[in-house]
């Protein structure tokens, strides 16, 4: 397992989340290249991305199948550096949780769709399948909201 996975399993294991880190041949830093290579639907695939509000860090963990409306939840696009200071890892394998610092963190509602999910754990190669009312009841100061 690469190193920044292990971190973060070890990570999950101390928040009482125990998952079991699927390492992929091939790049899964999209949400489709994800869905592919796992056979699932895209929407089964959390996006978790970085944006500001007045300069400080959100998490939003989006289905695969939506997009973000940044404007109508006050929040502006995070730089690639700024997601990395925020979170620990880079774009294309931040894991929803398990970051450097606790994020305030938005839910899509519509992850619910689904009785489990895919998330990238610290790599683009790396991911972890989990329930999806398990992972949202892991997450500290979480919010479900409509974000598209």
């Amino acid at each position: 397992m690469h190193p920044t996975a292990a971190r973060l399993q070890a990570r999950l294991v101390a928040r009482g989340l125990h998952v079991d880190i699927r390492m992929l041949g091939d790049s899964a830093r999209t949400a489709r290249e994800a869905a592919a290579a796992l056979g699932c639907q895209v929407g089964q695939i959390v996006k978790s991305l970085v944006f500001l509000r007045d300069a400080q860090p959100v998490m939003v963990l989006c289905a695969g199948d939506r997009r973000v409306d940044a404007g109508r939840l006050g929040l502006a696009a995070a730089s690639a550096e700024q997601t990395r200071r925020a979170t620990g890892f880079s774009i294309g394998g931040i894991p929803p949780l398990g970051h450097d610092i606790d994020l305030e963190t938005l839910i899509d509602a519509s992850l619910r769709r689904f009785p489990t999910v895919w998330c990238a754990a610290g790599t683009p190669h790396a991911v972890f399948e989990v329930p999806t009312e398990t992972l949202i009841g892991a997450l500290g100061r979480a919010t479900t909201v409509t974000v598209d």
